[in-house]
């Protein structure tokens, strides 16, 4: 292999390859846990064609609108219930059921309950999502939050966009 060769590999990004095995409830794979600005995620599995998380969302939490112009999203709400908006109308998912949202189209979800709220959630393809994920791990300024996440695929709307 010649040196240019090499150095157009090291480019490449690395593509994933799933790794079987379980990950148990309110667990991440290898111990992981992140706080999103209050929420807890738990990473499920990971590989070039999908990324998936656990969230756990206490009453009032929420993720405000956003895009992913590259990625399509799924929830399995597993407890309680979410408010969602998708493409600027509301709905309501409540445990067993399952959210669908194209790539490209403006979503949220709320946890406008008295209780907690729990989901499976998944987009395809991973894209740059875990990477993120890594990233805002503590953080707490909202502005640096937003930056970030538009450095990795995923652009908030104005925050009228939630009401």
């Amino acid at each position: 292999m010649t040196r240019q060769q090499r150095q157009a590999n090291r480019r490449k990004p690395m593509i994933k390859d799933l790794e079987g095995g379980v990950t148990k409830s309110g667990e991440g794979f290898d111990a992981v846990e992140w706080n999103i600005l209050g929420q807890r995620y738990f990473p499920k599995s990971e590989c070039a064609s999908s990324f998936s998380f656990e969230a756990n969302s206490e009453p009032g939490q929420f993720v405000p609108v956003h895009i992913h112009p590259t990625q399509d999203e799924f929830i399995l709400v597993q407890q309680g219930e979410l408010e969602l908006k998708l493409d600027g109308k509301w709905m309501t998912a409540k445990a067993g059921d399952l959210v669908r949202m194209p790539r490209g189209v403006p979503h949220g979800y709320f946890n406008k309950s008295d209780k907690p709220a729990r989901g499976l959630f998944w987009v395809s393809p991973a894209g740059k999502l875990p990477d993120l994920f890594r990233v805002l791990h503590n953080m707490k300024d909202v502005e640096e939050v937003v930056r970030a996440s538009a450095a990795h695929e995923v652009d908030f709307l104005p925050p009228e966009a939630n009401d």
